[in-house]
């Protein structure tokens, strides 16, 4: 399978992208792709992700020996009005595999390993991430205009709301492959670790988010990426919107409670 599902511990999943040599995927890879998250999305025990890749490879994004001829005809058929869907792939699940909102309304956290070369649909899937951590070789590129292609799948959008814009457009228009070290520096990773410890730190990572309460996390994540398209006002109108869900669940009682009693506290997630 390209694409691996598994339970890493309670509460959180590990989603691995395995396809090698450098995780290219096809038009099927992105349908399971799409579907893994689909599948931490709906589940309500998930309550965070890590996703990483094998060998020395994050993601390089569509394999395109493979993967544009099978979406042209796919296109070319949906537009002849023939079908919507081919061995169950449609146009739309490249762009929620890589977690382009409005898509994708996973507001659940997710952390990116990056284990290798992370590059063209890689660093769309990476903008969808929330904490990033890479091994000291990973390699990053925005790499579409060289191909003399498009980054579709959100990278145009994310990246200069994401980093300082000047660097944001140097990702964007040299094209170039950008070492770990530099991408830490630029903004773009929160962490560089060495590659035995990569999926120990991540994991780490997940942990101090799951301890949290599930709903009070999925909120704070929905107020940011959903206000960073409102003006100043609305977005303000929005968090309070959002206070007033959370302030009124089970967990903003429990969790007083907890720290009243010195007790660790105990999430239902309603």
């Amino acid at each position: 399978m390209p694409i691996r599902y598994e339970v890493a511990e309670d509460r959180i999943v590990l989603i691995t992208i395995d396809a090698p040599p450098r995780n290219a995927l096809d038009m099927y890879a992105f349908r399971d792709l799409a579907g893994a998250w689909r599948r931490f999305r709906d589940d309500p025990d998930a309550w965070v992700a890590i996703v990483t890749g094998v060998d020395d490879a994050f993601c390089v994004g569509a394999d395109l020996k493979t993967y544009i001829p099978q979406i042209t005809e796919l296109s070319k058929q949906i537009a002849a009005g023939e079908v919507t869907e081919v061995d169950g792939c449609r146009l739309s699940d490249g762009p929620f595999a890589v977690l382009r909102p409005p898509k994708v309304k996973i507001y659940k956290p997710i952390v990116a390993a990056v284990n290798g070369f992370c590059t063209a649909g890689g660093m769309e899937l990476l903008c969808g991430t929330d904490i990033r951590l890479a091994t000291p070789d990973a390699q990053f590129a925005v790499m579409e205009p060289k191909r003399g292609l498009f980054a579709g799948g959100g990278t145009t959008v994310r990246l200069p709301r994401q980093l300082p814009f000047p660097l944001a457009m140097e990702l964007l228009l040299c094209a170039d492959l950008v070492p770990a070290d530099r991408a830490l520096e630029m903004g773009l990773l929160n962490q560089v670790v060495p590659k035995d410890q990569l999926l120990d730190e991540a994991l780490a990572v997940a942990r101090r988010i799951a301890v949290n309460a599930p709903l009070a996390v999925q909120a704070t994540k929905e107020s940011v990426l959903r206000g960073l398209a409102l003006d100043y006002e609305a977005a303000l109108d929005l968090e309070s919107e959002l206070a007033n869900k959370i302030f009124a669940t089970e967990d903003a009682k429990e969790g007083p409670k907890a720290f009243a009693e010195k007790r660790p506290p105990f999430w239902q997630g309603r």
